[in-house]
């Protein structure tokens, strides 16, 4: 084994128990948190990623059983934080506060769709769906609030507002007018969580409800292609919901109403490769999207993995921030992860192991120079930007690493 691999793996398994914690204030239940410097905190996606990054090293230490109970509680603590009344879920959960507030739901953004993924993925490895019974009325009430709350008339998802959106500065979405971002990113999740509740269904004994939810995934996967794919640029974007409403009285407008719902963004951002993470791009989409865009050094390509944002955009910038964090350029840990994982799913496996020696190589450089993670790289030069200690989807690097070894995905998200 590369001595980095092995620097990584013995960093990850020292690293475990650091991010698990006991119930406190709000969190009645055990937890997940993104990192040993995050203190009681419950997130959406990183709860979710970084319990498929820990779970290989909880079953190679004998110690599943114990480590059911924090992955459970990721759910049941989001489940007993339910708005009865809408259905909104928290972003973040604190002892004490959420984050963004309960009392703003339906005024800004929810609990991004992965709650159920997180559920299904944990029902799997230990394969026991039965505490999932009582969760099951909640992720209803949740998608629901998405459908009433979230989803345009084009059947594409949109953000309320652009707090909390998890690609922090992305600027499809970052201070854009509310209600007007189509943003790939979340329609991706969607789309996967759409899945995941049609198995969960499945494995509940509620066939009927298997196929209403398999069929809302197939009808958002036709609202993506045909919405965000842009055969000129051979990519996936977010798209622009900005529009003004088609009015047959207005003099200007009535000799040609437009006969489009959107309007795509074409700003080169990393998430459009979740199109190939998801299995929404067709097979020729996806060889255009890594020829043209993931191979080209003028736009995502770098010396450690894929950029967040386009060298070639205006906004592209290296800085360190963390309210928000940067995605305008920096390398991140769960967007190589994920671009990996859809090289993968396509048959680019050549292409999927060159960026995980990049990965391997970044990570490991910083360990062995400071001791730890930092939460963002430099993608010319490898080094950390910003917020050392970070270990979070980080830690998905040791999964990678499996993968090489075993030539399978130990865990899979």
């Amino acid at each position: 084994m590369d001595k980095y691999e092995q620097l990584i793996k013995d960093y990850i398994a020292d690293s475990y128990h650091k991010i698990l914690r006991e119930p406190k204030g709000l969190l009645k239940h055990k937890m997940i948190v993104p990192g040993a410097c995050y203190d009681f905190t419950l997130w959406d996606w990183d709860s979710w990623i970084t319990d498929v990054a820990i779970t290989p090293v909880a079953r190679e230490n004998g110690s599943m059983a114990e480590f059911f109970e924090y992955q459970k509680g990721c759910i049941l603590n989001f489940c007993q934080h339910i708005d009865e009344k809408t259905g909104w879920l928290p972003v973040m959960i604190g002892d004490k506060e959420y984050l963004p507030k309960k009392e703003m739901a339906g005024q800004t953004n929810c609990s991004k769709p992965v709650l159920i993924q997180h559920a299904l993925f944990i029902g799997r490895e230990h394969g026991d769906y039965g505490w999932l019974t009582d969760c099951y009325p909640v992720f209803e009430r949740y998608l629901q609030y998405w459908r009433d709350c979230c989803q345009h008339e084009s059947g594409l998802f949109f953000y309320i507002d652009d707090t909390c959106i998890g690609v922090d500065n992305d600027p499809c979405t970052f201070y854009r007018p509310k209600r007007s971002s189509g943003s790939i990113f979340i329609n991706c999740l969607m789309y996967k969580e759409l899945l995941a509740m049609a198995e969960l269904s499945k494995k509940l004994g509620y066939s009927d409800k298997q196929t209403v939810y398999a069929a809302r995934a197939e009808e958002l996967k036709q609202a993506i292609r045909s919405r965000c794919y842009d055969e000129r640029n051979g990519f996936y974007y977010s798209v622009d919901l900005n529009l003004v409403p088609i009015d047959p009285n207005q003099w200007l407008h009535s000799g040609f109403p437009r006969n489009w719902d959107t309007l795509i963004q074409r700003i080169d951002v990393w998430s459009g490769f979740l199109a190939m993470w998801a299995g929404i791009a067709t097979e020729e989409e996806a060889k255009r999207m890594v020829e043209e865009n993931y191979k080209n050094p003028r736009t995502f390509y770098s010396n450690y993995g894929v950029r967040s944002l386009s060298c070639s955009e205006k906004m592209y910038q290296i800085v360190e921030s963390g309210n928000p964090s940067c995605w305008l350029g920096p390398i991140w840990g769960i967007s190589n992860y994920l671009v990996f994982r859809g090289l993968l799913r396509y048959g680019y496996e050549q292409e999927a192991r060159e960026l995980l020696d990049k990965t391997v190589e970044m990570f490991g450089r910083d360990i062995e120079a400071c001791g730890e993670m930092h939460e963002y790289y430099h993608p010319d030069t490898g080094e950390g930007v910003y917020n050392v200690g970070f270990q979070s989807w980080n830690l998905l690097c040791g999964n990678m690493i499996d993968w090489k070894e075993t030539g399978h995905a130990v865990c899979e998200v």
